[in-house]
């Protein structure tokens, strides 16, 4: 994979929320692609994390396309305020919603790309009916609900199930992989198909993010 065809998506579910403009600052000299922004409700999953108004604030300091994960039941009632938010991207359970082209087709309506999420126990199959609606696919590398767990090893097995499928379909979607992400696992995931990295602690983690960012592209693209 070329660089520019990889994307890297910093999660600030491991930055430091007293100092989010300084880290999304730090990331985007490091050369983030995107910033992921993880929204749980404690009922999908058990934890709460951000909302609507803090995607609005990340949008007034941040220079790069926002990656909403939405990680909430009944999705479709807060789509069009995120987007309206600043979402560029919106990514959907498929464990969450039970009209899941319908949902894909209202975030696309609204000018956002969509994207599908399956959690470590769905099936890459999940998604073969949508597969030409998708404009990614979020691939979990652990259960979703916390940051800084420990990547799932089937996780490459089901991207390039994923990436099969995706090529079957004569879709172009992108592969997101969230979860457990680091510089270890880097480059086998974008050889089993991915093109956009989410990492959390792996980047806010360290005493650098900046440095931390750049340390994970260049292990995704196999450099030294």
């Amino acid at each position: 994979m070329t660089d520019a065809a990889l994307r890297i998506a910093p999660s600030i579910l491991s930055a430091d929320f007293a100092a989010l403009g300084r880290d999304v600052a730090a990331i985007e000299r490091g050369g983030a692609d995107l910033i992921h922004v993880d929204v749980m409700d404690g009922h999908f999953v058990p934890n709460i994390t951000i909302g609507i108004p803090v995607v609005k604030a990340l949008r007034r300091v941040a220079s790069r396309p926002l990656d909403v994960h939405l990680m909430i039941e009944q999705p479709d009632r807060y789509i069009e305020a995120f987007v309206q938010g600043g979402a560029a991207m919106v990514s959907v359970h498929v464990e969450a919603v039970p009209h899941l082209h319908r949902t894909l087709a209202l975030i696309r309506g609204l000018g956002a790309k969509a994207g599908a999420v399956l959690n470590p126990s769905t099936p890459a199959a999940a998604l073969e009916d949508v597969a030409r609606d998708l404009d990614f696919v979020v691939v979990m590398g652990v259960n979703p609900g916390f940051g800084g767990q420990t990547f799932i090893p089937n996780t490459l097995e089901k991207v390039r199930r994923v990436r099969a499928l995706l090529t079957a379909a004569g879709a172009s979607a992108d592969i997101e992989v969230d979860g457990g992400v680091d510089a270890g696992n880097a480059s086998a995931l974008v050889t089993a198909g991915a093109t956009i990295l989410v990492a959390g602690q792996s980047i806010f983690g360290t005493p650098d993010p900046e440095r931390a960012t750049r340390t994970l592209r260049a292990a995704a693209l196999g450099q030294p």
